[in-house]
């Protein structure tokens, strides 16, 4: 029996993966992973739902029996703040999932002799920068500038980077029957996303979303940095449509295997300002955290992303302002009924 042709997208049930299968699902039969349930209206618009880990070697076995996968979206990761807990166990997940999921992109590519796009989500974590006066000397940070991660979770992502640019370009290179082509891998450093509708978890890059939805919710907020700490942002609307236009971007057009991508960057007293503003009565505390705020001194202020903006023509739609008062103010307010 012929095999059906699917994207796949792991990590499915978060929001960018929502969000993901929402506008794959109009062109494409999609498959969805994730270690919990799918939500009913995730389940309707999906080819098949699958509850199950990416460290299970039978079950991507069945799915490459069961299915013709012509796209990875990997979005299954340990996050950085939980990764530094337990540091192991990022590591497998991370790192031995995602060696897991390019040979599946392997296999299929055997299968139906048809390269298989990889998209994979990095990090501004895959940065570290030396010092907080080396921070703010550097501006705005290119792809190959600043490469020393402090964190498992970043270190992570760097090597999966170099990973998926070793299955693109040098996989089994000295194998008699090595093959022609790797698997088309594409990624983005994201920068800290901020979201509307997922509650923040304590992510490193959190900060900003928790003093909002503290706000939204009445409640005082100690944040964990100081006022002028200042890292890259983007609304999660950009962030999934950053990702579905490298994925159709022509690979003749693409120069890397790796892009940033940024769209404003306010220190943490200015996103607190702007917090107040909308929340009058809302009480944000600067309480910094030494090893969290060390963690956040280590990635840099802005990235440069000329490169997405050359190749495949990112460009972001939501500046901060336009994030705040069409995208973020309105759901969350809606959310807690404070509309």
């Amino acid at each position: 029996m012929r095999r059906k042709p699917v994207v796949l997208i792991t990590g499915a049930s978060g929001e960018m993966g929502h969000g993901l299968v929402s506008a794959l699902s109009q062109e494409h039969d999609v498959v969805a992973l994730d270690l919990k349930e799918c939500e009913p209206e995730l389940t309707k618009m999906c080819r098949a739902t699958m509850v199950g880990d990416i460290l299970d070697s039978k079950l991507l076995e069945r799915l490459a029996s069961e299915y013709e996968i012509h796209a990875i979206f990997h979005l299954a990761a340990l996050l950085s703040t939980r990764s530094e807990f337990s540091p192991e166990a990022a590591h497998e997940v991370n790192v031995t999932g995602t060696l897991n999921l390019l040979k599946l992109a392997v296999e299929q590519e055997r299968r139906h002799s048809a390269r298989v796009k990889f998209l994979f989500p990095s990090s501004i974590a895959a940065y570290g920068v030396a010092s907080l006066a080396a921070k703010r000397a550097a501006g705005r940070v290119r792809e190959e500038q600043c490469l020393d991660p402090t964190t498992m979770y970043g270190c992570n992502k760097l090597y999966c980077e170099h990973l998926g640019r070793y299955y693109s370009r040098h996989y089994r290179q000295l194998a008699a029957d090595a093959p022609p082509a790797g698997v088309d891998f594409r990624s983005i450093r994201f920068p800290g996303l901020v979201s509307a509708f997922t509650v923040p978890s304590g992510g490193t890059s959190d900060y900003g979303p928790e003093m909002l939805h503290a706000a939204a919710k009445g409640e005082p907020y100690d944040c964990f940095v100081r006022e002028d700490a200042r890292i890259p942002f983007m609304a999660m609307p950009d962030a999934i449509d950053a990702l579905l236009g490298l994925m159709a971007a022509p690979a003749e057009a693409l120069s890397s295997h790796v892009y940033n991508i940024g769209a404003f960057n306010p220190s943490a007293g200015e996103f607190a300002a702007l917090v107040k503003q909308a929340f009058p009565g809302a009480v944000i505390r600067f309480s910094p955290d030494v090893r969290r705020q060390a963690i956040v001194d280590s990635w840099p202020e802005d990235v440069d992303d000329a490169r997405a903006r050359r190749d495949w023509g990112f460009k972001s739609a939501y500046d901060l302002d336009r994030a705040m008062s069409e995208y973020l103010l309105p759901n969350i307010k809606k959310r807690y009924a404070r509309a």
